[in-house]
């Protein structure tokens, strides 16, 4: 979300290749992110480090393109328009997945799933999904795909972190059940909460601390967040772990759970969060219901 804006070229660089060579084959974008800079700093990253396309697995975004009337929304013209755009911009002929951004009310949903068809059959997206959607949206447009023999919807994004859990444990279920969904999660930290830097205010040179994230703010240091963070960095303590880790470690002990997608500024962050990986072995029963006390205080 930050690449072209808070993070320049050469920490993308930085932040991917550590990625990579920890076993990530995974990128995700959206052509929302920096009005599309974020695309171009990646696609101008992959350029730079070589790495077989085939072994990547790249994303992109469909909904926010830009300012004017036909820049935005799930209609035909726009997720044609878009995709060609995010691909010009990362450089590559097609991108492994694409999500539709944001549920479209204004949009049919049956326009929607015969637009991401053409560009399947096209061989520009292999597999599109959704972020965000409610569950009977999913399912309708499952539904309508195989109504027409279309390509149908196969992944969701939705957030899931301690303090955002509804869609993912209650309201999704019917994916898991009647689909076999497993998610793709963002925002594991909670847009940082959750690592524990906010704990003593905001820092200079955070996400919001930025003039732009005053609207974020008030959302995610919303009352009593602080406390319950703070005591749950006592539980990392008695884990062996940081504050960072344990919540994306949470989040992966979830079985309906694929893949959680982390961001970060730095190198050094990108380290500390793969070291999460072996964190569910640590978080036994005992330990994750410790854990649900104190996140229902």
């Amino acid at each position: 979300m930050t690449y072209g804006s808070q993070v320049d070229e050469q920490g993308a660089l930085e932040c991917m290749s550590a990625a990579y060579e920890a076993g990530v084959n995974f990128f995700d974008n959206a052509e929302a992110y920096g009005g599309g800079r974020a695309e171009i700093t990646m696609g101008n990253v992959l350029q730079r480090v070589g790495w077989r396309r085939e072994s990547l697995v790249l994303s992109t975004k469909i909904f926010w393109g830009g300012d004017g009337p036909n820049d935005r929304g799930l209609n035909h013209k726009h997720i044609i328009e878009g995709v060609h755009a995010a691909l010009e911009r990362l450089k590559v002929e097609y991108v492994d997945l694409a999500f539709c951004h944001r549920p479209d009310p204004d949009t049919p949903i049956d326009e929607t799933v015969r637009a991401w068809d053409i560009l399947v059959r096209q061989g520009k997206v292999f597999y599109w999904g959704t972020s965000e959607w409610a569950a009977h949206d999913v399912l309708r447009a499952h539904e309508i795909a195989l109504e027409h023999r279309l390509t149908p919807p196969s992944m969701e994004q939705p957030q899931y972190n301690m303090f955002e859990r509804d869609k993912v444990e209650r309201e999704y279920l019917p994916l898991y059940e009647k689909l076999g969904y497993g998610m793709t999660t963002w925002s594991p930290l909670g847009s940082g909460v959750l690592s524990g830097k906010y704990n003593d205010g905001v820092p200079k040179g955070t996400r919001l601390n930025l003039p732009d994230m005053a609207w974020l703010k008030d959302e995610v240091l919303q009352a009593g967040r602080i406390d319950r963070v703070r005591k749950l960095a006592a539980v990392a303590k008695d884990v062996g772990c940081s504050m960072s880790q344990l919540a994306i470690g949470w989040c992966l002990k979830n079985p309906h759970v694929s893949t959680v997608i982390t961001g970060a500024s730095k190198k050094e962050q990108v380290v500390e969060n793969m070291k999460a990986a072996d964190v569910p072995n640590r978080l036994p029963s005992d330990v994750m219901a410790r854990i649900d006390r104190i996140l229902h205080s």
